[in-house]
């Protein structure tokens, strides 16, 4: 099964919708970056594309259609190489609300304080899947925060101008006519009309708020798809 939707969206920009949303109107399955918590294994996967600029696709995307999120995005060039008829979604939202979604959510992931860090170790000792994910998440702060944002994501100032050079990077690549700039509160209309698809009589879902983020996490560090 070939990958027919390519998402180059930052996590926090809707994804978790525009998965779901896909996933309805027949895309299934959609990768995300719950498939890699749930599935800590398959960061070899993206390991390899990290340092060699491909890897194991067939394996990697074995039953899914699209793939959203991190840890795809930073790779958007590499997935269009391998498939070059997909369409790409670009999902953007106003900038305010994305830097203060993802503080509050991907940047404080995982223990804080020195006893969470502790409570973290004892549990690392004696839980291997455990400790695969926690290596999921390292590769996702390090991908978005380091490399992407250069270490600059606490300067508002300096991450505004970054974010808004993806965008321009992603419009830049990809043609016109395989590019959807996607923001999710305008509903199925342009996603739909995009895809050739007819619009779902149900409104759009709005998942993974921000309020819900640790719930979800938990969850998906058990093992549990939510």
């Amino acid at each position: 099964m070939s990958i027919k939707i390519i998402g180059a969206g930052l996590p926090r920009t809707g994804t978790n919708t525009l998965k779901e949303s896909l996933e309805k109107l027949g895309f299934v399955k959609t990768y995300h970056m719950k498939e890699l918590l749930v599935h800590p294994d398959s960061i070899t996967h993206w390991l390899t594309l990290k340092e060699t600029g491909t890897t194991n696709w067939d394996e990697l995307y074995n039953g899914f259609q699209a793939t959203v999120d991190f840890p795809a995005y930073p790779w958007y060039k590499e997935h269009m190489k391998q498939y070059p008829d997909a369409k790409v979604i670009l999902t953007v939202r106003p900038f305010d609300k994305w830097h203060s979604s993802v503080f509050s959510t991907i940047w404080q992931a995982g223990p804080q304080t020195l006893l969470q860090k502790l409570g973290m170790l004892s549990k690392l000792l004696f839980n291997p899947r455990l400790r695969s994910v926690i290596k999921c998440v390292k590769l996702a702060k390090e991908m978005i925060f380091k490399v992407h944002f250069q270490g600059k994501f606490e300067d508002k100032v300096e991450a505004e101008k970054i974010f808004n050079q993806h965008i321009e990077n992603v419009k830049a690549h990809v043609p016109a006519d395989k590019l959807l700039i996607f923001d999710v509160s305008d509903g199925w209309g342009p996603l739909c009309k995009f895809l050739g698809v007819p619009e779902p009589n149900e409104p759009i879902p709005h998942l993974n708020k921000k309020e819900n983020f640790k719930e979800m996490l938990g969850h998906l560090m058990k093992g549990e798809m939510v």
